[in-house]
């Protein structure tokens, strides 16, 4: 009995003990700085990621479980050896924490990239190499945001399961709207929906918003940052492959190029 009595008091010593805050999800996104972003676009995004993590339901899902943060960094990318770190690794445990990341947002200034290469293959392989690092994380998202298919270094589908780990891809697609994309049209954004439903997203759940311009830019992060900060909801195609995604913004079939 006394043994009893001593395993019980223990129990409930561990139980009254706080224990650290665990990190609910661990989010990393990836902002595409590539040579068809020109400097109006660059401000667009950073400027519209801020806006978005100052929205008020943006808030509320990142602090829906206090005890249990979010962790978040921000990344660009371009070539293949172009990618850099805006925001480190830290913890969103309240609003001053979203503030104080959508200043530092706010006055990052682009670093000139000569290379015009857009390497999507190693920007998904950089930011899952991010999050393996944040392993302690219940979950692990990586948002690759990008306005053209790849066209140098490994092709997305390439990327190797051992290096994206239990990481869910997501996609944001920048759309041909805007008035420095008048070389696109509507249909390479449906084209690149389907690039990236197809080679760019993974795991469960995975989904891709798409952005109409670059002005929509900062809606469509608000969007997706809700999406994927709730629990998550696995809906299969009919192929049996857990995805889904969001192409509210078009209309009609979403071909895409297998050579590409």
């Amino acid at each position: 009995m006394r043994a009893l009595a001593r395993v019980v008091a223990l129990a409930a010593l561990v139980l009254a003990t706080p224990a650290h805050a665990a990190c609910r999800q661990a989010l990393a996104l990836g902002l595409d700085v590539s040579g068809s972003v020109d400097m109006w676009e660059y401000r667009l995004q950073l400027d519209g990621l801020a806006g978005a993590l100052l929205d008020p339901e943006v808030q509320a899902a990142f602090l829906l479980y206090p005890e249990t943060p979010v962790r978040l960094m921000v990344y660009e990318w371009s070539a293949q050896t172009h990618q850099r770190v805006v925001i480190g690794w830290r913890d969103i445990a309240g609003p001053a924490d979203l503030l104080a990341v959508a200043q530092v947002l706010q006055g990052t200034r682009s670093v000139p990239v000569n290379n015009p290469s857009t390497a999507i293959g190693a920007a998904m392989a950089f930011g899952a190499a991010e999050l393996q690092t944040q392993a302690d994380c219940w979950r692990m998202t990586l948002d690759i945001s990008g306005d053209g298919p790849s066209n140098v270094g490994r092709h997305p589908r390439l990327v190797e399961p051992h290096e994206t780990g239990r990481v869910v891809i997501n996609g944001l697609v920048i759309g041909p709207d805007g008035p420095s994309n008048t070389t696109k049209n509507r249909h390479n954004v449906k084209s690149l929906m389907g690039y990236y439903q197809s080679y760019v997203i993974r795991g469960p759940g995975a989904f891709v918003v798409a952005a109409l311009d670059y002005e929509d830019f900062a809606e469509a992060m608000r969007r997706k940052l809700i999406r994927e900060l709730q629990p998550a909801a696995v809906s299969r195609d009919p192929a049996g492959a857990e995805r889904s995604v969001d192409i509210a913004d078009l209309v009609g079939p979403v071909p895409f190029d297998p050579a590409q």
